[in-house]
């Protein structure tokens, strides 16, 4: 299969334009395959040669202007269309096509729980073409028109508001010009809640068998669906461009979510089967206001080509999390950020594959190197830059650039160029300059903070590594005696901003040299930030003291990045986490900070006999968790989300200590208990989640066997206990399980992309070395040909889920390291693998560095 190049998707732009697609979807012709009937509208500007792309099992027939074409011409996924004169055209195409697995171009799901069947498109860069025949490039937009065959009792989503003709016939609003890879189909025997807003008609979908579990949030998934829509309303002039607002939640998905125009699809992991904790709804909530944002951003006006995929994400990732703290009860989404997001984004910065947040145009020459960048940079980097933007800019003359953007270029397509030209309509400040400064370099800049006293006053001076210009908050804290605990407390003195770098001239304020000093107090920056030792040695002992918690975010953050970069021993860290987890009051970042402690510092930071003292850490520190949060009730556990009394023990917090107690646990006594009396001593109940954690944990400590997963899958045959039960399995501490996980994972190539990654993440554990030895040079040469087979998806799912990550040795790093000279490796494995093993080095450096 041939990928399409920039060169000639720019040379295909000048020759068409793409009117309209009339696309007919017949979903009755069996289990294996689709057929599929196109009629394309263009126009030829001048007499050429062209292409339309399509990937079809069988390409029935094709004519052009109705005179029939020869199937056999098909190369590989394209067909040429030689000899075109100018003036209008109209392609036919009829095909049959295969149904995808692996969340790729039409995913067909059969729900073990009920048996009920459903298919949903996923289209995005080049999946179009599994689906229907069509120029395949983001600016040859054009109307969509559809129309799907079904069986009978199936509804069909798109695009527009969807009627039935007739009995299983469904038609679909015709689109306003949007982009190939924003095209959507969702059809099978949906559970819908609908509700009408602002004049549109708004639903909610699911599969059947999660019916109770989406009627019980929907009141809140509206609430915040219409919030946020009224935000962006007043803060765009533009109005929302389409006639309908759909969010299906759909089986298997491989992204977080998907923007189609009028159709968000979303996994539908995010409605929730079992407990979860406020920041899990908070995550859902900003994935549905970061997906709204791209209606405007993404949607209505659209990349030109795919180096500049920031312009999507990072908008809507940034606008994502401030419309929710405007506009919703989540108002300190910024915190999550820091703790949850921030890091992925400095951390895709320091390997060798970072690339500017807007790469050059050369840099990105087809789409298989465009698939690359969907990444820590493009998302969290990208929308720092823009918070960084926006404090240096103002948000007023932000929104004004914005919204001339939309202006010019709606229905249409943009580049950074005209981002950036935009922008500068509405300020008298050089945003080339800075966009050139922020947008077109890679790496993190690290800015060092120094405190000297001078008589009655106290002198800052920051150190840059790094060539950006910064705009921070400066945040300065006293120790303070709270009168009521009689604990040592830190008070704010005063906030100020900064410019870096500075003129040369240290920053002089008056009073005694604060106990504690804080560059970037808002974190409103993209920098790795050290403390002086002064105040270092007051953030190690009095964290959990600091009275904001985005400031507690910004110092975490610290202590991570020293402990990756071998300055910070990751005891000393875990010893932080110990000491003052107890006493933090956001779950974000206890969930961050233990997430970050238990797969980074006891499971790869840490050699292997130092593992046992760390999980005993993470096991005492969880069960002062459960100290501090007894005495919850079944009332408590039932309350809606976010009325917790303020002082009052939080279920929130409880449940990531007891998942945290599982997940550490080195003897199954305790939780072989739980699982037996189906509770947690003091609450909560097991839940399905809960239990397959318990499960899985026993058989990591070969405490379970298949006896035991078996009865488990009898009481939840869903999908998700389907995954439960391949996780468990390829978990078991025997030859025999991690011969049959390897042989389903590498070999048999029938497992789901959802199968596939549960089963990886089960196989590779830190405890079981020994035994996985042999598979570590295994997965090379098996992996390597598994991508070759199955694509991108699969690719991606074997480079971060079947990674041997635990490896962490010279022999693992050289075997890697030839693996990737396989002139077979695919794009997306080979940028896996290359900062798979790049993690590799950092741990092995860090291990070596103590």
């Amino acid at each position: 299969m041939s990928v399409l190049t920039r060169n000639e998707a720019q040379t295909r732009a000048q020759l068409l334009d793409v009117h309209r697609y009339t696309v007919d979807l017949d979903l009755t012709t069996g289990e294996a395959t689709f057929d599929s009937t196109t009629a394309i509208r263009f126009t030829a500007r001048t007499a050429g040669d062209t292409f339309v792309e399509i990937k079809p099992e069988t390409l029935r027939s094709l004519s052009l202007d109705g005179q029939p074409l020869d199937p056999e011409r098909l190369d590989g996924n394209r067909y040429p269309l030689d000899s075109l004169t100018a003036g209008p055209h109209e392609l036919t195409v009829a095909a049959t096509m295969r149904y995808s697995r692996t969340g790729e171009g039409m995913h067909r799901f059969t729900d073990p729980a009920d048996g009920e069947t459903y298919v949903y498109t996923q289209l995005f860069m080049e999946d179009v073409q599994r689906v229907f025949a069509a120029f395949d490039q983001p600016d040859l937009k054009s109307v969509f028109d559809l129309t799907v065959t079904t069986p009978t009792g199936w509804t069909v989503l798109g695009n527009g508001v969807s009627t039935q003709a007739a009995d299983g016939r469904w038609h679909i609003a015709p689109t306003p010009p949007i982009s190939t890879y924003l095209v959507a189909v969702a059809a099978g025997p949906w559970h819908s809640v609908t509700t009408q807003h602002a004049g549109l008609p708004f639903g909610i979908h699911c599969r059947r068998s999660l019916a109770p579990h989406l009627d019980a949030d929907a009141d809140e998934i509206l609430d915040i669906t219409r919030a946020c829509y009224d935000r962006y309303h007043e803060k765009f002039d533009e109005p929302y461009p389409f006639d309908s607002y759909d969010q299906a939640f759909v089986p298997e998905f491989n992204a977080g979510a998907m923007e189609n125009p009028g159709l968000v699809t979303f996994r539908d992991e995010f409605v929730y089967r079992s407990a979860v904790t406020d920041t899990e709804r908070q995550t859902r909530a900003m994935v549905v206001a970061h997906e709204m944002a791209h209606m405007w951003f993404g949607d209505l006006v659209t990349l030109t080509w795919w180096d500049d995929i920031w312009l999507n994400e990072s908008f809507a990732e940034y606008m994502g999390y401030q419309t929710l703290t405007e506009a919703t009860r989540f108002t300190d989404t910024w915190t999550d950020f820091g703790v949850a997001r921030k890091g992925w984004g400095y951390d895709a910065d320091q390997r060798p594959s970072t690339h500017p947040v807007a790469p050059d145009p050369d840099a990105v020459p087809d789409t298989a190197s465009a698939l690359l960048n969907f990444d820590g940079i493009s998302y969290a980097k990208g929308a720092s830059a823009l918070r960084q933007l926006v404090a240096w800019l103002g948000e007023k003359d932000f929104l004004a650039g914005i919204n001339t953007h939309f202006s010019r270029h709606k229905f249409a397509n943009a580049t950074l160029a005209d981002f950036i030209d935009n922008l500068a309509t509405a300020t008298d400040r050089d945003v080339h300059t800075w966009a050139d400064a922020w947008l077109r370099t890679t790496g993190v800049d690290t800015l060092t903070a120094h405190v000297e006293t001078s008589g009655h006053s106290w002198n800052l001076t920051v150190d840059r590594a790094g060539d950006r210009p910064h705009r921070v908050t400066v945040g300065t804290y006293d120790h303070s005696l709270d009168t009521h605990t009689g604990t040592d407390q830190l008070t704010l003195r005063d906030r100020f901003d900064i410019d870096i770098p500075q003129d040369g001239t240290p920053v002089t304020q008056p009073g005694h040299r604060p106990d504690l000093v804080v560059l970037n107090d808002h974190d409103l920056t993209y920098a790795k930030i050290r403390l002086d030792p002064g105040s270092w040695d007051t953030a190690l002992t009095h964290l959990s003291g600091i009275p904001d918690p985005l400031t507690r975010a910004l110092v975490w953050n610290t202590a991570r990045d020293m402990v990756r970069d071998g300055e910070l021993h990751p005891t000393v860290h875990l010893t932080a986490a110990r000491t003052h987890l107890p006493y933090e009051t956001d779950l974000a970042l206890v969930q961050g900070v233990l997430g970050f402690a238990a797969t980074q510092i006891a499971d790869r930071y840490l050699p292997p006999q130092d593992r046992p003292t760390a999980l005993a850490t993470l096991t005492s520190l969880c069960r002062d968790l459960l100290r501090r949060t007894e005495g919850l009730t079944a009332k408590d556990w039932e309350q809606a989300p976010g009325t917790t009394t303020p002082g009052s023990p939080d279920p929130g917090l409880r449940l990531i200590a007891v998942r945290h107690f599982i997940d550490a646990a080195t003897q199954p006594d305790a939780i072989q208990d739980w699982l037996r009396e189906g509770t947690v001593p003091g609450g909560p109940e097991l839940d399905a989640e809960l239990r397959w954690r318990i499960l899985t944990r026993l058989a990591v400590l070969g405490a379970t066997d298949e006896t035991a997963i078996a009865h488990e899958l009898d009481k939840d045959p869903s999908a998700t206990g389907q995954e439960g039960a391949a996780r468990c399995r390829a978990a078991l501490p025997t030859a025999e399980a991690k011969a049959a996980a390897w042989q389903a994972m590498f070999t048999d190539d029938t497992l789901s992309n959802y199968l596939f990654t549960a089963t990886a993440q089960g196989f590779w554990q830190p405890g079981q070395s020994e035994l996985l030895h042999p598979y570590v040079a295994r997965y090379y040469p098996d992996a390597i040909a598994l991508a070759a087979r199955r694509g991108p998806a699969i690719a991606e799912a074997a480079g971060r889920h079947a990674f041997p990550a635990h490896a962490v040795d010279p022999d693992s790093i050289r075997l890697g390291e030839q693996a990737l000279t396989d002139p077979a490796l695919t794009p997306a494995l080979r940028r896996k693998l290359t900062d798979q093993l790049d993690d590799l080095r950092r741990a092995l450096a860090v291990r070596d560095a103590h």
